[in-house]
């Protein structure tokens, strides 16, 4: 029992407790290695001899496209992910891998179009995100390079969630760890020994992204994946796109508007404190407390998604629920203590990032208020994921408009009107407590009626099953 435990878990017998331990914690430590990736690469172009400050503001330009690439990835993965691990709780083995083979297609075609855009229109791009006229080589190159390796991107982001679907939650935290420890260690080399700059940066992404794609291709070769790569259904299904793009739109929502959230905040700030830079170091700092929160809490949902989804499509409630409980126990303590940290010693997030002293006094200052919303994360960032894993693509898109969309960028522009610059900073508390509170709300109110309107079809279909066996039966005697 116990080799086969270690194999490949079992998401209808196995101790849900144990399969939320294994499933999330790989996943959440994905999140943090990717999150330091982030930080620490910026860290490398920021000290280019002589030019890190441009480098790093046409990088700063280039990431959030980068970021909609991605996103790309996001709408087919993590939409086909959830609705393939439906199916083979359903026990519709071969309608998952019509969904695994047409997801790949997609990516593949994706890929191909958007290298066809990047390529071309890498300093077009750039120039409409507004990179400031000494960073445009910078982020025009950096650009260029990334877009070689689209294809590397779609696959590795876009087929990993399949491999997290079967219960292998290692080896998807492997895929994410080979792309950022190998591009942490190629950095230096092409930036600094090959003195490449930001083209360096770029190409050491590239060659990061193919490995992980290559490692992630190759699980699918093994025996022991349930997905396996068969051409004749590369061309996607009709009646599964619509609903994995559906699904995936949550997620490629939250990746792509994170870009339009930061120009906004920007804009405003640049507006309202008159043009005062240590309030945009202070925001820079901020919005990274906030990934670092969210990020892990965002992986706690992601992981056990598999396992919500499995249990979802085999019709068994109890263990979703008890799969819930635990999920939002642990999101909450994380949420509260981080959330009186946050009010209680701001200054550490200055420490952190070893702000200068006028910009640590606007941390200490405005942190309270800008993270006042944390507490809610546990909500927004956890059970939001459990309505993609339970295939209610229609909640989770609203809910994944509400934070940014409906409430932050409309607050961001209103609030300074009467706050001045104050009222910049209090836009993220007040979206985070509006949109944790409305997610609470409707998950504890829909939540129980998703259930009960499975339980009910699953019901009626067995039901249907048993008359047809009857009449069989009846036929046979005849």
């Amino acid at each position: 029992m116990r080799a086969r435990i270690t194999k490949e878990p079992d998401f209808a017998r196995d101790s849900v407790g144990r399969l939320v331990l294994r499933l999330a914690l790989p996943a959440v430590v994905a999140q943090i290695i990717n999150l330091l990736y982030n930080l620490v690469d910026r860290m490398y172009v920021g000290s280019i001899p002589g030019h890190g400050t441009d480098a790093l503001a046409g990088l700063g330009v280039a990431f959030p496209i980068t970021l909609i690439v991605s996103a790309f990835s996001y709408l087919v993965g993590m939409g086909g992910a959830p609705l393939a691990g439906i199916k083979m709780g359903e026990g519709r083995r071969e309608d998952a891998a019509k969904v695994f083979n047409g997801g790949t297609g997609l990516l593949l075609v994706m890929g191909a179009v958007l290298t066809a855009v990047v390529l071309p229109l890498s300093g077009e791009l750039v120039t409409l995100f507004g990179v400031p006229p000494t960073g445009y080589e910078y982020a025009r190159d950096y650009l260029f390079v990334y877009g070689t390796g689209t294809v590397f991107v779609m696959l590795s982001l876009g087929l990993n969630p399949f491999i997290s679907t079967q219960g292998y939650s290692v080896t998807a935290m492997i895929t994410v760890a080979i792309g950022a420890v190998l591009n942490i260690a190629l950095d230096p080399l092409f930036i600094f020994v090959f003195d490449m700059g930001v083209k360096g940066a770029a190409l050491a992404t590239v060659i990061s992204q193919g490995v992980s794609a290559v490692w992630v291709t190759s699980f699918f070769l093994r025996r022991k994946s349930v997905f396996k790569f068969n051409f004749r259904y590369f061309i996607p299904r009709e009646r599964f796109v619509y609903r994995m793009l559906l699904l995936g739109l949550s997620p490629f929502i939250m990746a792509a508007t994170e870009s339009a959230i930061q120009i906004v905040f920007n804009v405003n700030l640049t507006r309202w404190s008159g043009g005062d830079s240590s309030y945009t170091a202070a925001l820079t700092v901020m919005l990274s407390a906030v990934q670092i929160i969210s990020m892990p809490l965002n992986g706690l949902g992601t992981g056990v998604q598999p396992l919500v989804s499995y249990c979802y499509g085999a019709g068994l409630s109890e263990r979703i629920k008890k799969t819930v409980k635990i999920v939002t126990c642990v999101a909450l303590c994380v949420s509260v203590t981080v959330w009186a940290v946050s009010l209680g010693a701001p200054q550490i997030y200055g420490m952190i990032f070893s702000a200068e002293p006028d910009v640590m006094a606007v941390i200490v200052r405005y942190t309270p208020v800008f993270m006042m919303g944390t507490v809610m994360f546990f909500a927004q960032m956890t059970l939001q994921n459990v309505f993609v894993a339970l295939g209610q693509a229609r909640i989770s898109i609203f809910l994944a408009c509400l934070r940014k969309i409906i409430l932050l960028i409309p607050l961001c522009f209103l609030l300074p009107l009467a706050m001045g610059v104050d009222g910049v900073f209090y836009s993220e508390g007040i979206a985070d407590i509006a949109a944790g509170v409305t997610t609470a709300l409707t998950f504890f109110v829909m939540f129980p009626r998703i259930l009960k309107k499975r339980e009910a079809v699953l019901a009626a279909e067995r039901a249907g099953s048993c008359a047809e066996a009857e009449e069989d039966g009846a036929s046979a005697v005849s």
